[in-house]
């Protein structure tokens, strides 16, 4: 009898520590809004708050810089590895850092750490004395440089706040996906572009000269005429801290709306359950991605839009998905709520098929019934460039190959956020193109889009048009 009533005891303890866990887990988390800012000791010191994509041609030192300053080598992928190159979005956390003695001279005064080290550190300097402290907390988009991986860079124009567009010293300047990189983020409206003249170790003092005049008449009538130019060697660390020293004084702190309801663009997903777990250990499916605007919480219930999509008889059915925020991380650092500005992880409770392998790519986060429309059909006002970048002009040409202007039928790919999608053009009038989509996206009226034209079996940025209005699919719901 009394080992029963042990037993029966020890149960109820255990239900009871349950219920206890389960309550603080439920606790609403409370966040003044009216105080928090992007630099806020507490935020920073997990999160990162400003985006930084690294641009330009193929090979002149990204995912290099990235390494430098965060100590993370984004390329990770087995075909990225076994071909060198980026193919895929890369991402890295890094902290900056300034050391406190004024005596301390700059640039060297300007450290940067991988994310995961604590807000102050003693300064590295001998006979300094001072301390290391936490001045910004960003997050790298790692851009491929390939040119037929040009529809993926522009994807990531979506989640950035500022650019490095990295220009080789030891090549000719301009190559071709540095002006087709630089076009992408100047209709994408970025303005903040630190230019970083990378491989100067490669090069004599003379020809760097030179090759700096170059960049400067590249950069001229640009969106990034007057940025800085900073000579560095990526791969050997030098310069790096005066890059560190400019993200904190050129880079300007984004303005941030927290009250909005909150809306996430997703640039990654996959399953993170091993192969033969059991079915009692499966984890929902992760979503990774750059909060634009408001908070998303610990046990927060979300909807992810457009969710799964059907098309039986040419009738489109969209099923939003219902789940609940089971995690929430920044690289390795947990969160109890996370903020708009760099890159955060989400733990969902949704079937781990729906997230593996890119699948939520292009789709939105944010409160149940609160995201945009989700369109078949878009109507857009177009621009498109005078000439063709990064393609070699032909034979007896003016010098460069003239963009045609749009045609009923063509069939284009477009950027929405960060969704790739191949649409035909319905109609044509003006400078109002009509675009029937092959994927259904999550969008605006008022948003940017990319248009690419398949051009010597590659997809070539053209130009860009914003939303007018469009064709909008019903929405069901259904929970996972």
């Amino acid at each position: 009898m009394s080992e029963t009533k042990t037993e029966q005891q020890t149960t109820e303890k255990t239900e009871n520590k349950k219920k206890e866990v389960q309550e603080e887990e439920n606790k609403e988390i409370q966040i003044d809004l009216d105080k928090i800012h992007p630099l806020l000791p507490e935020i920073i010191e997990k999160q990162a708050t400003i985006n930084i994509g690294t641009i330009g041609h193929v090979s002149h030192g990204k995912t290099t810089v990235v390494k430098a300053i965060s100590g993370v080598h984004t390329i990770k992928f087995r075909k990225e590895l076994i071909r060198n190159i980026t193919i895929k979005l890369g991402y890295a956390n890094a902290k900056i850092y300034c050391c406190d003695n004024k005596e301390c001279p700059r640039p060297g005064c300007y450290k940067s750490f991988g994310s995961g080290t604590p807000p102050t550190v003693p300064c590295p300097r001998k006979d300094c004395g001072g301390t290391l402290r936490l001045m910004r907390h960003i997050s790298f988009t790692d851009c491929p440089g390939h040119d037929v991986l040009m529809s993926t860079m522009i994807n990531g124009t979506a989640v950035m706040d500022a650019a490095f567009l990295l220009i080789a010293a030891n090549e000719p300047c301009p190559q071709s996906q540095s002006q087709e990189h630089l076009a992408a983020v100047e209709i994408m409206k970025l303005k903040n572009i630190i230019v970083l003249q990378n491989k100067m170790d490669l090069i004599k003092k003379s020809a760097g000269i030179e090759h700096y005049e170059q960049i400067k008449k590249f950069l001229k009538n640009t969106t990034a005429e007057g940025s800085p130019i900073i000579p560095i060697s990526a791969i050997k660390g030098h310069n790096i801290d005066v890059v560190n020293e400019y993200i904190v004084k050129k880079i300007p702190i984004p303005r941030r709306n927290f009250k909005s309801p909150p809306r996430l663009v997703v640039i990654r997903s996959f399953d993170i359950n091993k192969p033969g777990c059991r079915i009692a250990q499966l984890k929902g499916g992760v979503a990774g991605g750059a909060l634009l605007q408001g908070i998303l919480k610990l046990n927060q219930e979300i909807e992810i839009r457009p969710g799964i999509v059907t098309n039986r008889g040419g009738k489109i059915k969209c099923l939003a998905i219902r789940s609940r925020i089971v995690s929430l991380r920044a690289e390795q650092n947990e969160l109890k709520y996370a903020v708009p500005g760099g890159l955060i992880g989400i733990g969902t409770t949704i079937d781990p098929t729906l997230c593996r392998g890119d699948r939520l790519v292009g789709k939105v986060i944010g409160n149940p019934n609160s995201l945009p429309d989700v369109y078949c059909e878009i109507e857009i006002n177009y621009l498109l460039l005078s000439r063709l970048l990064g393609v070699k002009a032909s034979e007896g040409s003016k010098g460069f190959t003239e963009v045609e202007n749009l045609k009923r039928g063509e069939k284009l790919m477009v950027n929405v956020g960060s969704t790739s999608t191949a649409g035909s053009i319905i109609s044509v009038k003006n400078d109002l193109a009509k675009i029937g989509l092959d994927t259904l996206v999550c969008t605006m009226v008022g948003e940017r889009v990319a248009i690419n034209r398949r051009i010597k079996k590659h997809w070539r940025l053209i130009g860009w048009g914003r939303i007018t209005r469009g064709q909008k699919v019903r929405i069901t719901k259904l929970r996972k």
